[in-house]
């Protein structure tokens, strides 16, 4: 029954985008003055470019395009096949930090804000947390593994150290990854007990979890730009005092996007509805039980979104 649908009775086979669906899907008519523009995957890992439409607000209308691959040249040239009076009533477009994000936007929305989500920005502070997370993590499995080797020599039985809490070394590490998330407010009494754990024996780590707090409360707290800028200039200063390498990084990717980041605080735009697409796009994946045939795939999924 489903092959009958697919070949005879939804249309499919005689739509007009079959031929190059694969390859970009286009809608003109969705074009607005708020776009979002993302990547996802739909198989096996293969990434396309999506745009949407903010004003449709993930129904009818939503989906401006679709195109496969990630590549500035190759979404430029499919996005170009919008009418050039479309493409430059855009006044705004959100988007991660991506270098070839901004040349794609830049070229096919000439007179587009670029307005870096301030998400993309938050998670790479996120993750520099996780990284010192998880590099003490390792060493403490492979100190761990060390001295139960050296008990096996001395034929004795080994005994972790276990703090007050109930948690080894080890266990501290894994377990303590969702409170680096999260402000010291918001920890529940377990929690705060694992982080005093934490904190004490690692101090770094807290200096990198109190950057990126810090960082999301410029975002939370701030309206203005020109303090924004300030602020962002003052918590640039912090990290270099801190001297902590995974977050040299993230400043440095801040600071070379710093303009676009700042466009977040005129209309506080964010990437949340292209990511809301995503999540609608692989719950229809999941209906789908996977996708086997990308060209009907996107025939459903335009047929709903475009």
């Amino acid at each position: 029954m489903e092959r009958q649908y697919r070949e005879h009775l939804s249309g499919f086979e005689d739509w007009d985008h079959i031929h190059h669906a694969e390859e970009y899907l286009i809608f003109p008519q969705n074009v607005g003055e708020f776009l979002s523009i993302d990547e996802t995957s739909l198989s096996d890992g293969e990434l396309y470019t999506i745009v949407t439409n903010k004003a449709a607000h993930g129904k009818k209308g939503t989906l401006v395009a679709i195109i496969q691959g990630t590549k500035s040249d190759d979404i430029v040239w499919a996005l170009n096949k919008i009418p050039h009076n479309k493409r430059s009533r855009v006044k705004e477009v959100t988007l991660d930090m991506a270098p070839n994000m901004a040349v794609m936007v830049k070229k096919s929305f000439p007179n587009a804000i670029q307005v870096v989500d301030r998400f993309h920005v938050q998670k790479l502070a996120f993750e520099a947390v996780q990284e010192i997370r998880i590099k003490y993590r390792w060493e403490a499995m492979d100190q761990e593994n060390k001295e139960i080797e050296l008990a096996r020599e001395f034929k004795k039985r080994y005994v972790p150290e276990v703090f007050n809490n109930g948690d080894t070394l080890r266990q501290l590490l894994a377990r303590s990854r969702y409170l680096l998330f999260k402000q010291r407010s918001k920890w529940t009494y377990s929690q705060k007990q694992r982080a005093a754990l934490l904190f004490e024996r690692y101090p770094l780590l807290e200096k990198a979890y109190d950057l990126s707090i810090d960082l999301g409360r410029i975002y939370s707290k701030t309206k203005d730009r020109g303090v924004a800028l300030t602020k962002l200039a003052q918590w640039y200063d912090k990290v270099e005092k801190a001297s902590i390498k995974s977050f040299a990084v993230t400043a440095k990717s801040i600071q070379e996007n710093y303009s676009s980041i700042l466009q977040f605080f005129t209309n506080r735009s964010t990437n949340a509805s292209a990511e809301s697409f995503n999540a609608k796009i692989k719950a229809f994946r999941t209906q789908f039980r996977g996708v086997n045939n990308i060209p009907y795939f996107l025939f459903r999924l335009s047929k709903i979104y475009a």
